[in-house]
């Protein structure tokens, strides 16, 4: 009979969880290099079976050429690509695209033989469930961004790139927290901690601030006003403005740097006061004061990256760096948020 009776934690399924996070947070560094070398129309077509493999031939590798050639990013701003420059495009998007496949191997495989075998504690069962699912959803969103470039734009729409890496992000938060729940099983002690409101708050602005950098990335928002901290000398740009509401939020270069900057200082004074009255707080203990004192840290680090790539005008390398240090930031307020609702 105990053999069919289920733990409260399970150290193998958190082990497997915070592997997919590792590589979903690797599939984020790779869609910000392919976002910056402007690789994701490369591939026209969606063949989520075929297109596993690359072109195997010089044939297959022209006819792939010729469609991209159809599309609007070739004809109007790489008119003179050969064909090797289209290769080295194609194998950022495709390398992209293997990752997410390998993502979603990695975890159903593991998630049906962890389900055969009673190892997962059942209060994370239909937490699992729904990580299948919205993975199953970002392969979804993905092709709906990329669809967005291929005949009256030259790059994907600004909220739906916002879109992809939100719900990439999401399931990140998530993997990370039921890995946390997974390892150390259910509190012992049920005690609503006043840190656990404030805590979750912080981490839901840390994500709200990925969604606008990710405007600004759909809108090339970093490749102007590269001065700091003024914009152009000016606090408020001149032509923070756009067509209507939504054409200012999402589509307007001014406006969508605008309020990364401001949202940014929000975030560094959230940080600041998060971090001295975590200090001060005798109730707030080991793991949460260093994680308090993390969350700081890695705050500050990566509104200077932030600086430091706008100044330099977002060079790859800066570029991948800061959505990467990004997802650093949202991986530490995930585990300070899940650390303080427990005693």
């Amino acid at each position: 009979m105990t053999s069919f009776l289920r733990s409260d934690r399970s150290r193998p399924v958190a082990i497997w969880l915070f592997i997919v996070a590792a590589m979903v947070f690797a599939m984020v560094v790779v869609g910000g290099a392919t976002r910056l070398t402007d690789s994701g129309l490369s591939i026209t077509e969606w063949q989520p079976i075929m297109g596993a493999l690359p072109p195997l031939s010089e044939q297959a590798w022209r006819e792939s050429f010729e469609l991209y050639k159809q599309i609007p990013q070739f004809q109007l701003v790489n008119p003179d690509m050969t064909l090797e420059g289209y290769k080295e495009i194609f194998w950022w998007e495709w390398a992209h695209r293997l990752l997410g496949r390998t993502v979603g191997a990695v975890y159903a495989i593991p998630l049906i033989v962890f389900l055969i075998r009673r190892d997962i504690p059942r209060r994370l069962i239909w937490r699992c469930a729904a990580m299948l699912g919205l993975g199953g959803l970002q392969g979804l969103v993905g092709w709906w961004m990329v669809s967005s470039g291929l005949s009256e734009r030259v790059s994907v729409a600004p909220e739906r790139l916002m879109t992809h890496l939100g719900l990439a992000l999401a399931l990140f938060v998530l993997l990370i927290w039921t890995a946390l729940d997974a390892w150390n099983g259910s509190p012992r002690v049920e005690e609503r901690s006043p840190w656990r409101g404030w805590a979750l708050a912080f981490l839901g602005a840390v994500f709200f601030q990925s969604l606008l950098g990710a405007l600004v990335a759909g809108n090339d928002a970093g490749f102007v006003y590269n001065d700091w901290p003024l914009m152009n000398g000016r606090f408020f740009p001149g032509d923070y403005g756009g067509a209507g509401l939504w054409g200012t939020l999402a589509h307007s270069q001014a406006a969508v740097q605008f309020n990364h900057r401001i949202f940014a200082y929000a975030l560094l004074l959230a940080a600041v006061v998060l971090v001295v009255l975590a200090r001060r707080d005798r109730l707030l203990v080991g793991q949460g004061k260093s994680l308090a004192t993390a969350v700081a840290a890695v705050v500050f680090l990566q509104a200077a990256l932030g600086v430091w790539t706008l100044m330099a005008a977002v060079p790859i390398s800066l570029g991948v760096l800061h959505q990467a240090g990004a997802a650093v930031l949202l991986a530490v307020a995930t585990a300070f948020a899940w650390r303080v609702r427990r005693p």
